[in-house]
């Protein structure tokens, strides 16, 4: 994929129609802790969710979802992929810009995350977003990787 195709990327809001879309990117994105069908169901259709889907030509090239509480000021980024193929096209950027603007308007002052230790590009990606490591999990995921927790105000 050549980096012009950027321009040709859509973020919006996903709904139920696009699951199945959602669980194949999961599945080739991730190699645990993969959203299961029930759970995705569930996040689509809940209001204190912020669902978008990133689509090239038609097809779900990116997902993320974004978890608010009612009485809280921070937004918690719950799953961010994106495929392969359109890795590097800025993608993930644009979805997580998205997110601060939907945590801003919802009244949020800060985002939080869970990202695993060994996934170095996307905490690359975050700590260039303004993310900082404040704590680590040991064995967090269903492998027991470890992850670090990052947050970022939302000035």
């Amino acid at each position: 994929m050549s980096p012009t195709l950027c321009a040709d990327v859509v973020c919006r809001r996903v709904g139920l129609n696009r699951i199945d879309d959602l669980l194949a990117l999961e599945d080739a994105c991730f190699p645990t802790d993969r959203a299961k069908r029930r759970n995705l169901r569930r996040l689509l259709l809940s209001p204190s969710a912020y669902c978008v889907a990133a689509y090239l030509r038609g097809d779900v090239v990116g997902s993320m979802v974004v978890l608010f509480r009612s009485n809280s000021g921070v937004a918690r980024v719950y799953s961010l992929a994106v495929s392969h193929a359109a890795r590097g096209l800025g993608i993930g950027r644009r979805m997580m810009a998205g997110a601060e603007r939907e945590a801003r308007r919802r009244g949020c002052d800060r985002m939080r995350l869970e990202v695993r230790m060994d996934n170095i590009p996307a905490i690359r990606l975050y700590e260039s977003l303004g993310f900082v490591d404040t704590q680590v999990l040991p064995g967090y995921y269903e492998d027991e990787s470890h992850a670090f927790v990052m947050r970022k105000e939302l000035g």
